[in-house]
């Protein structure tokens, strides 16, 4: 029987996470139908650069939502609450989704599906390089979120999502690469990646040092019992004869 706060994560908190995540897209379309077939949608403006500021919305979204992804193993542990790990596939699904917008939208609507722009774009600019590994990685990893491939992958799944820690460097390193200027943000992504990323390294090494304190020591051998020497018959002691 499904206890009540399965059925709270299933029913309420999942989808108001789904509605959550899906604000940036939705922002973008309303934003595109107001611009491009003159509906009055209630949302901002993308500016002057529609383009541009579509890639740094999507962009944004995709650090943001991995960032959070993150954050959910250490609010387990603060609060001890498991069910919390429910709620980062999602997450980690909706960080690949901004991530491939990001890329369809630099390669359509800002390069214009122009293959030698693109590549010259990766030899002049090896940001672009740093993102583009970063997606596969989150591709791989969104392939097998399903519970199939936890099954088929077995003790190897765990293993193969440890991607992600990879994957938002390379973000963060991709972002910070393509500011010219003012780095204050990238700066910011790049701290909250390291404390989260190093947060996880120190409780490693943390669990590490206590189970190798917690392992019994190997008992010292016991040392073997002392040979007695041979003795002649004649050494024994007799008892008197009777007369």
């Amino acid at each position: 029987m499904i206890s009540q706060a399965d059925q709270r994560y299933r029913f309420v908190y999942k989808p108001l996470l789904f509605l959550a995540c899906s604000v940036p897209l939705a922002w973008v379309l309303a934003a595109v139908c107001n611009l491009t077939i003159g509906t009055h949608l209630p949302a901002p403006g993308l500016g002057v650069d529609p383009v541009r500021r579509m890639l740094g919305i999507f962009g944004h979204s995709a650090l943001n939502l991995l960032l959070v992804t993150l954050c959910v193993s250490p609010l387990r542990v603060l609060t001890g609450n498991a069910r919390l790990l429910r709620l980062r596939r999602m997450l980690g699904v909706w960080a690949f989704t901004y991530a491939l917008l990001h890329f369809l939208t630099y390669v359509g609507p800002f390069q214009g599906f122009s293959w030698s722009a693109i590549v010259k774009d990766l030899v002049k600019r090896p940001y672009i390089t740093i993102g583009f590994t970063a997606l596969l990685m989150l591709l791989a990893l969104a392939i097998t979120s399903t519970n199939g491939w936890m099954r088929r992958l077995r003790r190897h799944w765990q293993s193969l999502h440890r991607l992600v820690y990879v994957a938002t460097a390379l973000g963060v390193w991709h972002y910070w690469w393509q500011v010219k200027k003012d780095i204050r943000e990238p700066l910011l992504y790049a701290a909250l990646a390291t404390m989260l990323l190093g947060w996880r390294l120190w409780r490693r090494q943390r669990d590490a040092l206590r189970a190798a304190r917690a392992a019994p020591r190997a008992a010292p051998r016991a040392a073997p019992p002392a040979s007695v020497p041979a003795t002649s018959n004649s050494a024994l002691p007799t008892a008197p004869e009777r007369t």
